[in-house]
């Protein structure tokens, strides 16, 4: 598919109004959206009014609607908090580092969901201002904010859009069990309050 050229985005409201545009198109290049995302230099001044933090977990807060083809949100993240290792339902996820830094660990699909060795693909630090990609045939991932003493936030933009993620159990110590699973969205007095609870 042929690239158009990259508007850098001054603002988040002109990366938001590019992302519409470009979504109004079926066919969209990974690559240009990627480039897109990277391009936009973090302003907190900008994201801050998204920025809901939890003591316990990592949030998720919604930016944009978008069109019904994507949804764009900020997860933030406290010290040491992380997601499970999960899927992404089959839509396409782009993450950007708005602020810290976030340790993303990338695994293979495991014989069966229910059971099975987790296999590590690869790991990396993430870096300010940079975006990863992930879809379901690259693999499952985990992400973690592991600074004990720095908070991170992302911008995660998702295609079709986020509704749920498939979260894998791994066998760790404690045998955790997923008792509920609800994630957090907020924008202005529309509130839903979600989180992952373990025992």
């Amino acid at each position: 598919m042929e690239q158009t050229e990259v508007v850098k985005p001054e603002t988040l409201d002109d990366l938001i109004k590019i992302l519409h545009s470009i979504f109004e198109s079926d066919c969209i290049n990974v690559e240009e959206v990627q480039n897109l995302m990277e391009s936009y230099e973090s302003n907190p001044q900008e994201w801050m009014k998204y920025a809901k933090f939890d003591q316990y977990r990592y949030t998720r807060n919604l930016v944009d609607k978008g069109n019904g083809k994507f949804n764009l949100m900020v997860l933030c993240w406290g010290e040491g908090h992380g997601s499970s290792i999960h899927d992404h339902t089959e839509s396409h996820c782009f993450m950007k580092l708005l602020q810290g830094q976030l340790k993303e660990t990338l695994f293979e699909w495991p014989e069966s969901k229910s059971h099975g060795d987790m296999v590590q693909k690869s790991q990396r630090i993430l870096q300010e201002n940079k975006v990863a990609y992930i879809n379901d045939s690259i693999g499952l991932h985990r992400v973690e904010n592991v600074s004990h003493t720095e908070c991170a936030v992302s911008l995660h933009l998702y295609s079709p859009p986020f509704e749920t993620l498939g979260t894998l159990l791994t066998p760790f110590p404690a045998s955790p069990c997923l008792t509920q699973q609800k994630y957090l969205l907020s924008r202005k007095w529309e509130e839903l309050i979600l989180s992952c609870f373990f025992h």
